[in-house]
């Protein structure tokens, strides 16, 4: 599982602050690790992703 963050971040902070494993802000906009999400880290990656107020974050299948 791979995690995305789409175009329309408002940079609020609400993921990195969520899954920081997963998630960083940089240049005022949410970044996602490259490559697959860690196991451990698939329900806080889940809960950023459902609590994204512009919802701009996707988790998708490798």
């Amino acid at each position: 599982m791979k995690a995305i963050v789409n175009e329309g971040c408002i940079g609020c902070g609400l993921c990195a602050s969520t899954c920081p494993a997963v998630f960083t802000l940089e240049d005022g906009v949410a970044v996602a690790m490259a490559g697959d999400i860690p196991e451990e880290e698939l329900p806080a990656a889940a809960e950023a992703r459902d609590g994204c107020p512009v919802s701009v974050i996707d988790i998708q299948a490798d």
